[in-house]
């Protein structure tokens, strides 16, 4: 006796799995159209539900570190001085020590702006360089046009502890200097240390190894043709001057300041005292 032949009970097997496709595809518009009138009540305790079986962070983590583009600036919640309408800029504000210092009034000198991009300029034609510029702020101050080149966690400028510089701190240098050496102002070399909880040898602390790491750059732009007659001052201020005075542990105060300032005006040889 021939058997028979066996079939599908319910049908062709992708009936089911076109039906299931169909109620998932159904259930995702609705809540397309369900979130697209929000309910706050509701909202509240979906946001509650998910915060208690998730949980949530009690005392929240402050960087201290605001960037814009990648680039650490200074920012304050509290409006100290009282500015005129014609200095609002949109840059940050300046830190405390500068605020105790009044800007002039009047027009700023055109070249330190021109001087700023021609800076900025440099770095973008490098683009072996690209990930370095966010480690590099340059701004116009009240004293000069400073170009500050900090350390990023896992990015420093210099070995531990060390004047020697790393190879990324002489690619940068090598980009700047040409426009450094145009820029018809004085030079000035700054550098800095981050505060530490080690105790550092009373031999070679931070003030030698500050002092130390900003004569490491001048000597470095001497030799990417800079003239040494340009330099004006090679400080060191260990961590006297932290960037971010809120938490001077910072890496950022771990800097590296280049300051172009205009010369003071020279007096007339018949000038009286």
């Amino acid at each position: 006796m021939a058997r028979k032949k066996e079939g599908h009970a319910g049908g062709h097997g992708w009936y089911v799995t076109f039906a299931d496709l169909m109620g998932l595809l159904m259930s995702f518009f609705v809540m397309l159209v369900a979130f697209s009138t929000q309910d706050k009540v509701k909202l509240h305790m979906v946001a509650g539900s998910m915060r208690d079986a998730f949980g949530v962070q009690e005392k929240p983590a402050q960087a201290a570190v605001i960037e814009i583009n990648g680039v650490p600036v200074r920012g304050y919640t509290k409006n100290i001085l009282q500015s005129d309408t014609e200095d609002a800029t949109n840059r940050p504000g300046p830190i405390a020590k500068e605020l105790d210092r009044t800007p002039p009034k009047g027009v700023r000198d055109p070249r330190l702006t021109a001087a700023a991009a021609s800076l900025r300029q440099a770095l973008q034609d490098m683009p072996e360089i690209a990930a370095l510029s966010r480690q590099v702020m340059i701004e116009e101050r009240p004293d000069g046009l400073a170009v500050q080149l900090m350390d990023q966690d896992g990015r420093s400028m210099f070995a531990e502890g060390s004047k020697a510089p790393f190879q990324r701190i002489r690619d940068v240098l090598k980009a700047v200097a040409p426009a450094l050496q145009r820029a018809p102002f004085r030079i000035s070399i700054i550098g800095h240390t981050a505060a530490s909880t080690v105790a550092s040898d009373p031999s070679y602390g931070p003030w030698e190894l500050s002092a130390d790491r900003a004569n490491v750059v001048r000597s470095l732009l001497v030799q990417d043709g800079v003239a040494p007659e340009r330099f004006y001052s090679v400080v060191g201020r260990a961590d006297t001057d932290p960037m971010f005075p809120d938490n001077p542990f910072l890496p950022a105060n771990r800097r590296v300041t280049i300051l172009l300032t205009q010369e003071a005006p020279s007096l007339p040889p018949d000038a009286a005292p």
